[in-house]
């Protein structure tokens, strides 16, 4: 059974940082992609970014060169730092495992960007 848990998210000002954390039970992490998604409210849940079990990255436009994600096989924990920040970053944001036929979720953490 995997179990996948956030913490990190809080009230931060605009322009401020954050690092966001999830830690993954289980011994599939190294196999499988990881990601970072969010949700605003009244809006649907976006992709933020994402890493493959082998390191490579990608991004939404809306966080290119603000916001960074990786891994740390050994500690079966993908982070989300997350700098200069905006108040349309405000949402919750959910961690998530794809493996072969399942993703798994977090319960999330919020994240408010405001002054």
């Amino acid at each position: 059974q995997v179990q996948l848990v956030e913490s990190g998210g809080g009230l931060v000002q605009p322009g401020g940082s954050l690092r966001l954390s999830c830690a993954a039970s289980g011994s599939i992490f190294r196999l499988s992609a990881m990601a970072w998604y969010r949700q605003a409210p009244g809006k649907e849940r976006e992709l933020v970014a994402d890493i493959t079990s082998g390191g490579s990255t990608n991004y939404a436009d809306s966080v290119k060169g603000r916001f960074t994600i990786s891994r740390d096989n050994a500690k079966n924990t993908v982070s989300l730092q997350m700098n200069s920040l905006k108040p349309e970053d405000t949402a919750i944001y959910y961690c998530q495992m794809s493996t072969v036929g399942r993703n798994y979720w977090g319960q999330g953490t919020q994240v408010t960007v405001s002054s």
